[in-house]
């Protein structure tokens, strides 16, 4: 998969990592299509918020066994093959990153095509997500997967 971070910058040596870098590392690991890398970045008590899901019991996941569970299948499901943009923010608390991006794929059931934009919001303690809060389309969703499960 092609990936742009036009707005990404080399950690420096030996420095501990902020939370945008971490925020950058979490989301190359996820579009790599490493869920249990991805699910190991986070803390066990991780508190996942997609708070435009269709279906209601995927709104607030908690717990990383919980999240890798729902996400373990995603890369059998979409095919993300480009990430059209990515622009990775810090904010004042030194804990908190937010991530604008977008990606194009293919749903591997059906052959649809698969747009999305996102607005990610990850806080981070002791290097690990605690709080990961994203925000999609659900109409692009459910238009793409059309009857597909996720």
């Amino acid at each position: 998969m092609q990936n742009a971070f036009p707005n990404s910058h080399p950690a420096t040596p030996g420095a501990t990592p902020d939370a945008v870098q971490l925020l950058r590392r979490s989301l190359e690991t996820f579009l790599a299509k490493d869920i249990a890398g991805w699910a190991a970045l986070c803390d066990e008590n991780v508190i996942v918020e997609f708070p435009f899901a269709p279906d209601e019991a995927s709104r607030k996941i908690v717990g990383r066994a919980a999240i890798y569970e729902y996400l373990k299948d995603y890369p059998g499901v979409i095919d993300l093959k480009t990430t059209r943009t990515m622009s990775i923010h810090g904010t004042d608390d030194p804990r908190l990153a937010i991530a604008e991006w977008s990606v194009s794929g293919q749903v591997i059931s059906n052959g649809n095509p698969y747009e999305m934009s996102y607005a990610t919001f990850v806080t981070f303690d002791n290097g690990l997500i605690v709080n990961y809060r994203e925000y999609w389309n659900p109409c692009a969703f459910s238009a793409a997967m059309d009857g597909a499960m996720f």
